[in-house]
Parts: C-alpha cells; sequence; structure tokens
C-alpha cells in the first residue's frame, strides 16, 4: 500500500464488513477513509457536532462544484450553505453522490419482495443513532457513497456497477468545523458495489 507519510494517526477505527460506525471530528482535523480490500462502498453523512440539524446537503455540494461526482478538491457543504469538510486527497478518483443507500424498500423495489429483510445502509444508520442518541430517523438524509461506482447513463439514469477502487485506496477529508461521521460500511449483496462481497474499512484522524 503506497500512502504518504504522516505522523502516528490521533485514532484508528476498524469498521467490520456490513457494519456501522459514528465518529467525531474536530475543525482542522484530517480523516482517511481506507478501502482495505478493495471494491467496498462506504456510505457516509456528516453532521455539524455544535448543531446537528445542520448536515451534508448534495444539493448545494453538486450546484456549488458542478459535477455529480467528488474528488480531490471538493468541498462539502450544508444546508446552512457553510463548508463542513474538503477533500484534500485521494487516491480512488471519484465518489458516489447519486447511489443513496440501500434500505428495506428500496431492496424489495429493485430486487425482489424477499430481499426486504436483508441487512442495509439504513438499518446501520439507525442503529448507530439509536445508540448515540443524538441522531435519529429525521436526521438520515441523502448521503455519500465513498468509492461506488453509479456511472449516469446517456439517458440520465443510474447504474450500480463494479467499483473502481483497490485495496489500500482512500480518500482523506479536512474538517472545516466539528463534525459528527456516521458510516455504514455496506452490507449490500444485490449488487456489484461492493462485489457482492462486503469487506471491512478503516478510519485514521491526524491532527
Amino acid at each position: 500500500m503506497n500512502t504518504p507519510q504522516k505522523n502516528a494517526p490521533v485514532s484508528i477505527t476498524f469498521i467490520p464488513a456490513g457494519e456501522p460506525s459514528l465518529t467525531e471530528l474536530k475543525a482542522g482535523q484530517t480523516l482517511r477513509l481506507l478501502d482495505l480490500e478493495g471494491n467496498q462502498a462506504v456510505d457516509t453523512l456528516f453532521y455539524s457536532l455544535a448543531n446537528p440539524r445542520e448536515r451534508y446537503d448534495v444539493q448545494r455540494t453538486l450546484r456549488r462544484q458542478n459535477n455529480v461526482y467528488l474528488s480531490k478538491g471538493s468541498v462539502l457543504y450544508s444546508n446552512l450553505g457553510k463548508p463542513m469538510l474538503t477533500i484534500v486527497e485521494d487516491t480512488c478518483g471519484r465518489h458516489d453522490t447519486l447511489g443513496g443507500a440501500c434500505a428495506q424498500e428500496s431492496n424489495t423495489v429493485r430486487y425482489a419482495l424477499e430481499k426486504r429483510h436483508m441487512h442495509s445502509c439504513r438499518d446501520n444508520y439507525l442503529r448507530a443513532c439509536v445508540h448515540d442518541g443524538r441522531l435519529g430517523k429525521r436526521d438520515i438524509s441523502p448521503n455519500i457513497n465513498f468509492f461506488m461506482n453509479v456511472p449516469v447513463t446517456a439517458e440520465g439514469g443510474l447504474t450500480f456497477e463494479d467499483g473502481i477502487s483497490g485495496a489500500g485506496k482512500y480518500v482523506e477529508l479536512r474538517a472545516e468545523m466539528d463534525v459528527i461521521v456516521l458510516i455504514s460500511n455496506c452490507p449490500q449483496l444485490n449488487n456489484p458495489c461492493n462485489g457482492y462481497n462486503p469487506t471491512p474499512a478503516e478510519l485514521l484522524v491526524w491532527d
């Protein structure tokens, strides 16, 4: 794995395949999302630590950067129009903003009725929120799918394809405010977003 040299991170969080994570990031700190084995989708939401009603806003973010994909240099904006995080390094190349998080309902509509009760990213989000206590169902909004490959077709539709990430690929974000980071390390088994084989991810934080 070829990564730039840094001082020792102040925290390292291992996220097992298909599991959630909730952590805090202080303004000025850098967060690295690491795809340990490759071709994994890491569904992520961001909230202001001071006021969780302020959160990542996909519409403002895409409108400001005039691109449906995120990569190095992209700034993530909140629903109040404030910069929340900036992508400062990216060895993957681009990240999905349109595919959303899998849920019981979407599994049913996209795949089959019997898929309804399969584990999903929305379930992961709610598990983490209940355990933490600061966020709830109403706080789950459109998310970023780091490392996920969702091309936009010529007709304006979306397709779920094999990931473009590989083992050891990562994206680094610098916090522009204190934020809560809510993650579902996607458990999806019905499309190739993680190669039909969810794998672990890792979070590293530097001051």
